[in-house]
């Protein structure tokens, strides 16, 4: 196991993800976002041992942790891609787009699939809108784009942001509430 990250087979839990860490100063298990079970092992532990750990823990693991059925990781997996498809075709345009209409200037657009945020704006004028964007009508999508803009020229929720996402989308006050009715989450 000389990676850092390795992918083990295993019948019962699907793929698991085996995370190597000089911190590591035992085995700990637990969930990631897609609903694979991961595992993180100290550096020098092999992958035989890896897996001699995940068979003498199984009851432990289905008991405390709610690992997703294997043929549930694939399904996600491929809606994920997808959505990233999409979304590569669509979202930057769209931003770019926006950003000349309005005369902002950003430094970059990254595309994500986080649990909790629809989009982000970083101090160095990156853009990150998520992947998830794809599953909602195109005026959520595009409060979203204007409100992530909006944080080029103010990196808080001041009223005077929310002046400026106002100048853009008048409805951003409905917006936002419907877009609550979504989850950001692939």
């Amino acid at each position: 196991m000389g990676r850092f990250k390795v992918i083990i087979q295993d019948d019962e839990f699907g793929e698991v993800m085996v995370r190597r860490s000089a911190l590591a100063r035992g085995v700990k298990f637990s969930v990631d976002t897609s609903g694979r079970l991961a595992m993180s092992v100290p550096a020098h532990t092999s992958e035989f041992l890896a897996r001699r750990f995940l068979k003498s823990n199984r009851d432990v693991i289905r008991e405390k942790l709610p690992v997703r059925d294997p043929s549930e990781q694939r399904a996600r997996d491929y809606q994920k891609k997808i959505l990233m498809k999409k979304a590569r075709e669509y979202l930057p345009y769209r931003l770019e787009y926006y950003a000349k209409l309005y005369g902002y200037s950003y430094s970059r657009c990254r595309l994500t699939h986080a649990n909790t945020r629809w989009g982000s704006c970083s101090s160095n004028r990156t853009i990150s809108l998520n992947i998830g964007l794809m599953k909602v009508p195109e005026v959520l999508r595009d409060y979203v784009i204007l409100h992530e803009l909006a944080h080029l020229n103010h990196m808080d929720h001041s009223k005077a942001f929310w002046a400026e996402v106002g100048e853009h989308d008048p409805r951003y006050k409905a917006h936002e509430k419907k877009l609550k009715m979504f989850s950001p989450g692939v």
